[in-house]
């Protein structure tokens, strides 16, 4: 099944028995829009933890009223990140959400071996991107957090996603393992780990999907492309996710299909024991929202 927008996130949400998401440091524009958004949509219950004097602050310079939304109030940012964790680990919110935080700030409280959301998997990110040109939404990882994966961790990117994929209703989601080029080159490491990923896949080391590469971006996203160059495959040209061989290439696909691509996207860490929102900074509030509804439809799990 190919998910036609990302609306269905913001959709199964507002279906559900509402989540509770702690915000770590909630004191940014977008942030603090799209929460507030959330909230008044019926997509979450968010608990703001942070400084309350600067969100009030902005919050009045937006014109949003935040005043029925629950408070931690906390200046310290590493304390805010922490209580925020802590709300989390021990159930008392559903997801966590990275504010006007640096993402070590809030890792470092993810990973706290006491109180933290440590389950001894791979952290990996996976944002899913709706781009006027392609005909449904199209999913990426890992631009986010791994920089240089070598073929274990790759397995561990794929599990975490097919994981995403499975709960979001798309039972055998179509991964292209990508490369420069779409033949495997010994001088390429990036074609060897991804034909070594297809035949595990086919091996039935690696289940709930289907995995074929080396592909080059084209033919892993157009079928024209595909059928040009002679590929063979289930994946080419109708990929659910790109799995990048590095942090710079998944930056690079991630910035073209949002900015010069004109996209929408949603974007959560993978692989802690609940689901963690984790947008850049310069993501708008929309991407924010949605990110914020991705990460509460994995939480409903």
């Amino acid at each position: 099944m190919q998910l036609k927008n990302l609306d269905f996130l913001l959709e199964k949400c507002k279906a559900a028995p509402r989540m509770t998401l702690a915000v770590a440091c909630p004191q940014g524009d977008d942030i603090l829009e799209a929460v507030a958004d959330a909230a008044q949509e019926g997509v979450v219950d968010p608990v703001l933890v942070g400084s309350r004097g600067k969100t009030m602050a902005i919050a009045e310079s937006l014109g949003l009223d935040i005043s029925g939304l629950e408070f931690v109030d906390e200046p310290d940012d590493a304390l805010a990140a922490e209580k925020a964790v802590r709300m989390v680990s021990s159930g008392e919110a559903h997801l966590l959400m990275k504010g006007n935080v640096k993402t070590a700030v809030l890792l470092k409280a993810v990973l706290n071996k006491e109180w933290g959301l440590r389950s001894g998997s791979l952290l990996s990110h996976l944002f899913l991107f709706q781009v006027p040109r392609m005909p449904g939404v199209i999913g990426m990882s890992d631009g986010g957090m791994t920089m240089y994966p070598d073929l274990p961790t790759k397995v561990g990117i794929v599990e975490n996603a097919v994981w995403a994929y499975h709960r979001i209703g798309v039972e055998c989601p179509k991964i292209a393992a990508l490369a420069a080029v779409e033949v495997v080159n010994p001088d390429m490491q990036a074609t060897l780990d991804a034909a070594a990923l297809a035949q595990m896949n086919r091996r039935g080391q690696i289940k709930g999907c289907l995995i074929d590469g080396p592909l080059a971006l084209d033919n892993a996203v157009s079928a024209e492309a595909a059928r040009i160059k002679g590929i063979e495959s289930p994946v080419a040209g109708d990929a659910d996710m790109l799995l990048v061989p590095s942090i710079e290439a998944g930056n690079f696909v991630g910035k073209v299909m949002m900015y010069m691509s004109v996209g929408k996207g949603a974007g959560v860490i993978l692989g802690a024991r609940r689901p963690i929102v984790l947008t850049s900074r310069f993501d708008n509030a929309e991407t924010k929202r949605l990110s914020i509804a991705f990460g509460a439809v994995l939480a409903m799990s």
